[in-house]
């Protein structure tokens, strides 16, 4: 018996999305035949050899422009595989894939090949192959080398030089700037936070903290800090005087809006809650302060909050009220730049007190 089977010729290189995906994801040739048997469909009557023959000439395939793919520019100019646009997005788009529990791991890891060796526990408490892990690692390494020194917006320089979607070129600026910053994420405390958690909680820094806030210009960088910002938030500590008639102009917003019982948790503990934020603000200009901001909020403001039942949403109202009531105080001429300072500060916190409290 002899099977019939069409043949053509082309010089375009085929990427099949279905087995370029099982590639991506850390299966070997022969678990890609298996799943693609078993899903049936398509291969429904076709032999197994076929499929298998099929399978490894795509494999080697993506093996070839694996090196191409680390330099993706490069894989328009490379002469070997002639691929049409939508192949190369495909091809490029899939490779720099990032897992959102893959990138909760690697927070607070340096990339050195110690730290390569360690992914079989990052394998494990994921559920992503290994395989995959340490393709997400090295390309999160190669990107972080890439850009760190960069000047400008740090997700622009990434999509221009790995030609990624602005959304995944997001997701590599947030692992760059906690990087950088040295952030710490891993103590027990922050365990239950996820990426999204730490995404959002970095871009709302990047955007109003560092240098870019009030500058633009390509020799400005998004993965610095504004000095100056910070050294002058220590002013605020002024408004550690003023505790009586903010509390007062908080809890009258909010006792219309607050279950009675928070409303009195409220009154009892907020001199606790006010002089923590202020207390946070005025320490941020050092270092080490700065890279326990996630920390320190856990521990002044969140435990507290969870440990007296708050909601999210009385969160919510708490900052946005306490954020209102300091704008709308009275203060004298000279010191009308506390304004500004604390508008912009708590821009950052409420984003990041908001997505790291979790119900």
């Amino acid at each position: 018996m002899f099977a019939e089977v069409d043949v053509f010729i082309s010089n375009y290189t085929l990427v099949d999305p279905e087995i370029y995906q099982l590639w991506i994801e850390g299966f070997s040739s022969s678990e890609a035949v298996t799943l693609l048997k078993q899903k049936g469909n398509m291969m429904a009557g076709i032999p197994l050899e076929l499929i298998t023959s099929d399978v490894l000439d795509h494999y080697r395939t993506y093996s070839l422009l694996e090196r191409v793919l680390h330099t993706p520019a490069k894989l328009s100019e490379q002469p070997s595989f002639q691929l049409e646009p939508q192949s190369r997005s495909l091809l490029i788009e899939k490779y720099y894939s990032l897992d959102d529990a893959v990138a909760r791991e690697l927070f607070g890891r340096k990339f050195n090949s110690r730290s390569r060796k360690d992914l079989d526990e990052v394998a494990e408490k994921t559920g992503v192959r290994l395989k995959s892990c340490r393709r997400q690692f090295d390309n999160v390494k190669r990107i972080f080398k890439a850009v760190e020194e960069m000047p400008g917006n740090t997700a622009t320089n990434i999509k221009q030089q790995f030609i990624l979607p602005e959304e995944l070129a997001q997701k590599y600026a947030a692992v760059v700037f906690i990087a950088c910053l040295r952030f710490e994420t891993t103590k027990r405390k922050l365990q239950y936070l996820n990426f999204r958690d730490f995404f959002e909680c970095s871009q709302a820094i990047m955007t109003n903290w560092t240098y870019t806030y009030q500058h633009a210009g390509p020799e400005y960088y998004d993965t610095e800090m504004d000095k100056e910002f910070l050294l002058d938030l220590r002013e605020i500590r002024y408004l550690l005087d003023k505790e009586k008639e903010i509390k007062c102009l908080v809890t009258m917003r909010l006792k219309s809006t607050m279950l009675e019982r928070v409303y009195q948790e409220i009154e009892t503990n907020f001199r606790s809650y006010w002089r923590s934020i202020i207390t946070i603000a005025c320490s941020l200009h050092r270092t080490r302060e700065m890279r326990q901001l996630f920390l320190e909020m856990a521990e002044r403001l969140i435990e507290p909050w969870k440990q007296n039942g708050w909601s999210k949403d009385h969160v919510g109202q708490f900052m946005q009220c306490l954020t209102q009531s300091v704008l709308d105080l009275e203060v004298p001429r000279d010191n009308q730049d506390i304004r500004c300072l604390w508008d912009r500060y708590m821009q950052v916190i409420t984003v990041c007190l908001l997505k790291m409290y979790h119900n």
